[in-house]
């Protein structure tokens, strides 16, 4: 089984989506490995989820929890979380801090009895609960689930960004859906060239949610459709942290010939753009934040922006065959695109 919750700014609150966490952690009986990037919580979010974690090892519930651990380097696009490390050490569960240096462990997923899967977009903050656009995906499936286990415990036992990833792309038949598992970094650049084979391959509809779009593959491939105007694209992103990528990209003669790429796709078809706050660590963080691509009824979903840092990051992506779960994101994607202005370059 497969179920899918969409998340838009001002669409719901808090201890709404810190319920649905604890439900999901409720089920527990055996182990819950947990991954994630950011964890920034008050009351009663906060609350909701510490009682799900105490219930749960007072149920014997084995509890591993790794998460990334901030650094004072150049602030990237998106930018990097800043974890308030005292909820998590009032969980009271094992615990690994992963270096987010030189690339991000950006995962936000759990793994449940080594069956079942909560994973997708949503950092564990109340601003990613209550006024980002996000997706959270949950996957009941032993064959999911060993995936997602076989890249935590690469995570857990080397703590080590680089040697993660390493988990088979091999299709796993999920209630008659195909589904593949991507993990990066070591399937980044694969995952990066499939996402864009897809792309280029769509006969009738592409569909784009994603903060920035600095994939190489992926934003040749956008450019091209865009340009080539023979399949319904359309998409949304944060013009903000477009904007910030812009800006670094004139910095970096590397990255020059993405420009005129970027700005094809992006202006030759219709993508609406999120103006949000810019960054700074006390601000509402208030992010375009959801990393969907519909290609036909193919969805790729997860915690990867199209980026070329993505790649290196620690990420995870799910790839569905699935036309009915490809016309709920289609919809979801038109549905943000069209609260926001065209993008403005």
């Amino acid at each position: 089984m497969i179920a899918v919750r969409t998340l838009t700014d001002g669409g719901q609150r808090s201890p709404e989506i810190a319920q649905t966490i604890a439900d999901f952690l409720a089920a527990a009986e055996r182990t819950l490995d947990v991954a994630l990037y950011d964890v920034r919580l008050h009351d009663p979010s906060a609350q909701i989820v510490r009682k799900a974690f105490d219930d749960a090892r007072a149920r014997g519930v084995t509890i591993r929890l790794a998460y990334n651990v901030d650094h004072h380097r150049k602030i990237p696009v998106p930018p990097p979380p800043r974890t308030e490390p005292r909820l998590i050490e009032t969980l009271g569960v094992p615990t690994r801090q992963i270096p987010g240096v030189p690339d991000l462990m950006h995962h936000k997923f759990v793994v449940r009895d080594g069956a079942s899967v909560w994973c997708g977009s949503t950092n564990w903050t109340d601003d990613s609960w209550e006024r980002e656009e996000n997706v959270i995906v949950t996957v009941d499936s032993p064959g999911v689930a060993a995936h997602y286990t076989l890249d935590f415990e690469q995570l857990w036992t080397t703590g080590d960004v680089e040697k993660s990833g390493k988990v088979p792309t091999d299709p796993i038949d999920v209630g008659g859906v195909r589904v593949r598992t991507w993990f990066s970094p070591k399937r980044g650049e694969r995952l990066a060239h499939r996402i864009a084979d897809k792309i280029g391959r769509a006969q009738r509809r592409i569909r784009i949610a994603s903060p920035v779009i600095t994939s190489g593959p992926i934003l040749g491939t956008l450019a091209e459709a865009a340009s080539d105007g023979k399949v319904d694209l359309a998409g949304v992103v944060d013009v903000t942290q477009i904007h910030e990528v812009l800006a670094q990209w004139a910095e970096n003669s590397n990255s020059t010939w993405k420009t005129p790429a970027l700005r094809a796709a992006l202006t030759r078809a219709p993508f609406s753009g999120k103006r949000s706050t810019p960054y700074a660590p006390e601000s509402v963080h208030d992010y375009m934040h959801a990393k969907i691509t519909v290609a036909d009824d193919t969805v790729f979903v997860g915690s990867f922006n199209l980026s070329h840092s993505g790649e290196q990051n620690a990420e995870n992506v799910l790839e569905i065959d699935d036309p009915r779960l490809a016309e709920q994101l289609a919809t979801y994607v038109d549905e943000i695109r069209h609260r926001y202005p065209p993008v403005d370059l």
